[in-house]
């Protein structure tokens, strides 16, 4: 007989036992099948599993995990990657396969970050480093038994028309709509991407409500509205006298999201001491607060946004390319307006009726050349760019329907005569040369003025960060004035 099936054997005879020892205990909190083929790890983990009152299954091997997996309606995988006759990492798509809902939580000794980001992609809920500690394992399992819990079987598979706080329901947001669904079952960091506008916070509230950390804290922080300083601050947390103005004990965004979700909103706005201080949390799991003489351990998932994608965040010099990697295990990308118009009717009743009820006016409909109207309008200011045109529109106005000429003087409300392009200019006429620059001054005080000063709302439109127009004027106050 050789080791493998004698480990086998001998977890076999364990499940008898098991089985004979808990005829008359109270009902188990979940059943969890354990894969490991180091016998004392395999003893240690199923002990604590018990202890903590799961039905615990056991296997040594691939083989008779997949044995186990087919004749036991487990909720729960522990999985061991490494083991004697087939990687662990093979046996997460054939699981899933058979049982979409099960909450696979992967263990290795591996600390590649390659290791732990391909389990992840195929569907590992987390990613467990050896040796585990009894407070990371416990962890670890009430996330998965929260998320099996919240599995419904008989929704597999059914096609729901919007999620969240979304609204349209076009194939390309039916694509984001899978893609939130598939993040959910998952504890890995995210990276959501897109135009301002797009909807990427509303993705990331999605992500986590569906999640197994629904009922945990979602906490956002805003990397971009933030000075250097306050941002570590912020985001680690200090303690009382650890600097001037330091009056009291701050917990900080990662330490107020413990157990739940952090999005890092304008994550390549993000101080290059900052990120150095963020990588070494994905990587430990714990955080120093300022001040602080030990550190702490934080169980979030971190969820990261901005405007470009991963690598073009890299490429650009906002984020070093090692964090990039951490947060960028899973990633969605929030399309433009412009590639899903077929929406914009349905988002612009939906948010004609919510802003008329909150403002107490009567708009019932939107006439027929204003919807046509919203429907070739370019929106790049996205979704959030046709809400506040609308809601300006129901705020000067009353019903009870909407018209073009009811539509707010910042959008500009011309009619697009057939086949002509939006200026043409005269035979003659010679070409006004402006600098990079100038555009770009001119681009931002525009957006400034359509929102009546507002900073942080032009920055949204404009998809960058409110530091980045707050730097520019700053420059532009000690230039001369222009002549122009």
């Amino acid at each position: 007989m050789n080791d493998s099936q004698a480990k086998s054997e001998s977890c076999l005879e364990e499940d008898k036992r098991a089985g004979q020892s808990t005829q008359n205990d109270p009902i188990p909190r979940g059943r969890i099948l354990l894969v490991e083929d180091v016998a004392s790890l395999r003893a240690i983990y199923q002990t604590h599993l018990r202890n903590a009152g799961f039905e615990v299954h056991t296997a040594a091997s691939a083989s008779d995990a997949l044995a186990l997996f087919r004749s036991h309606p487990v909720e729960i995988v522990l999985l061991d990657l490494m083991l004697p006759d087939r990687d662990g990492d093979e046996l997460i798509p054939e699981m899933l396969a058979l049982r979409a809902r099960t909450a696979i939580l992967v263990l290795t000794a591996d600390r590649s970050v390659d290791r732990a980001v391909n389990a992840m992609r195929l569907g590992a809920l987390d990613v467990l480093i050896k040796p585990v500690s009894e407070t990371r394992l416990s962890n670890a399992i009430e996330n998965a038994r929260s998320f099996a819990m919240q599995a419904n079987p008989q929704s597999d598979g059914q096609n729901t028309a919007t999620i969240g706080a979304f609204i349209g329901q076009s194939p390309r947001m039916q694509k984001v709509y899978d893609q939130i669904r598939s993040a959910a079952r998952s504890v890995a960091p995210l990276f959501i991407w897109g135009e301002s506008g797009t909807g990427k916070e509303l993705c990331a509230h999605a992500i986590h409500a569906l999640g197994s950390r629904a009922k945990a804290p979602f906490v956002t922080l805003d990397c971009g509205a933030l000075p250097a300083d306050r941002l570590d601050s912020e985001l680690f947390g200090h303690r009382q006298g650890a600097f001037p103005g330091a009056l009291n004990d701050k917990a900080g965004a990662l330490l107020n999201a413990n157990g739940g979700s952090l999005l890092l909103d304008n994550v390549c706005e993000l101080d290059p001491t900052v990120q150095t201080k963020l990588l070494r949390f994905l990587e430990s799991g714990c955080i120093k607060p300022f001040g602080a003489d030990e550190p702490v351990q934080v169980d979030v998932r971190v969820i990261s946004a901005a405007a470009h994608p991963p690598m073009e965040v890299v490429n650009l010099g906002r984020m070093r390319e090692d964090l990039q990697y951490r947060l960028h295990v899973l990633s969605i990308e929030m399309p433009p307006l412009r590639e899903h118009p077929e929406d914009i009717e349905t988002i612009a009743r939906a948010a004609l009726d919510r802003f008329s009820a909150e403002e107490q006016r009567s708009f019932t409909a939107i006439n027929p050349d204003a919807m046509s109207w919203l429907q070739s309008h370019s929106w790049p200011g996205n979704v959030r760019q046709l809400m506040n045109v609308l809601r300006a529109a129901v705020v000067m106005h009353d019903g009870p329907e909407l018209s073009v000429e009811m539509l707010p003087d910042s959008v500009n409300r011309a009619p697009k005569s057939p086949g002509a392009s939006p200026s043409t200019p005269c035979a003659n006429a010679q070409p006004v040369i402006r600098t990079l620059a100038e555009i770009e001054r001119e681009a931002i005080e525009a957006a400034i003025e359509r929102h009546d000063g507002s900073i942080p709302r032009a920055a949204q439109e404009l998809g960058v960060a409110p530091s980045t127009i707050y730097r520019k004027r700053e420059t532009w106050e000690h230039e001369a004035p222009s002549t122009h």
